[in-house]
């Protein structure tokens, strides 16, 4: 059997970036591997050393800086590592070609994807790969078990926590609580460098952005600066209704 994992490069959360135009600047801005996605990539290792995984493949599709994220999956303990390199911004339904393509090509049985990307901020990514392979999804897991053809586990629903089922190969988005994952030590650094890292070209999948950017203009108004006096509540009400509608004019 074998594990797919998709890495992403997103700025640390507490790093600074800076705005040009209507792009963000992201040099100088540390970035790491999105959070989501490695808790992924740990529990594709964990599922390995439980025995039935073979091999676990690492895949990011990206800019060239991308392949500091494959480095440090393959330092985790990554097999292999897959860099579809391209400084084309793709979002969730376009990358969800590629990543579908390459669990083919590589015959992979379980696809570990982040739950919500924190460049989109979108949780798109697992059900559009899902859709385009056929494969069942289970979303926001927190427990993972391969059993044979079938994986189980928990995840979270809207009423709460629930197990589940369901048989392979399948599309599993990750999340906070499911593991922790693990630092990459220093021998393992040194190992990840010899490690197969191969590169592709975006025209290879086909894949073009299904959502186009637009510049954007933020306008904004100065407060008005009144005061409601608040000792007869029923008057305060109507006051602040009737600056509302009238004066800042957000109610029709």
């Amino acid at each position: 059997m074998k594990i797919l994992t998709l890495v992403r490069q997103v700025p640390d959360a507490e790093a600074r970036v800076k705005v040009s135009g209507t792009a963000v600047d992201l040099e100088g801005t540390t970035l790491v591997m999105d959070g989501m996605d490695e808790y992924g990539v740990e529990e594709a290792l964990r599922l390995r050393e439980a025995g039935g995984v073979e091999e676990v493949v690492a895949l990011a599709v990206g800019p060239k800086r991308s392949e500091d994220a494959l480095r440090t999956a393959l330092a985790m303990g990554a097999d292999r590592a897959v860099h579809v390199e391209t400084d084309t911004r793709l979002d969730a339904v376009a990358l969800s070609r590629v990543v579908a393509q390459v669990a083919q090509q590589e015959g992979v049985q379980l696809i570990l994807v982040g739950g919500q990307e924190a460049d989109w901020d979108s949780q798109a990514l697992g059900a559009a790969t899902a859709e385009r392979l056929g494969w069942p999804q289970l979303t926001w897991v927190n427990e993972l078990k391969v059993d044979g053809a079938q994986i189980t586990g928990r995840h979270d629903v809207d009423e709460g926590n629930e197990s589940f089922q369901a048989p392979l190969p399948a599309v599993v988005s990750t999340q906070q609580g499911l593991n922790e994952p693990r630092y990459p030590t220093l021998p393992n650094i040194m190992k990840a460098k010899k490690k197969e890292l191969r590169k592709d070209t975006l025209d290879t999948y086909g894949a073009v952005p299904s959502v186009q950017f637009v510049g954007a203009e933020i306008q904004s108004r100065a407060r008005l600066n009144k005061l409601i006096d608040g000792k007869d509540p029923s008057a305060a009400a109507s006051e602040l209704l009737n600056l509302l509608r009238n004066e800042a004019k957000v109610i029709a």
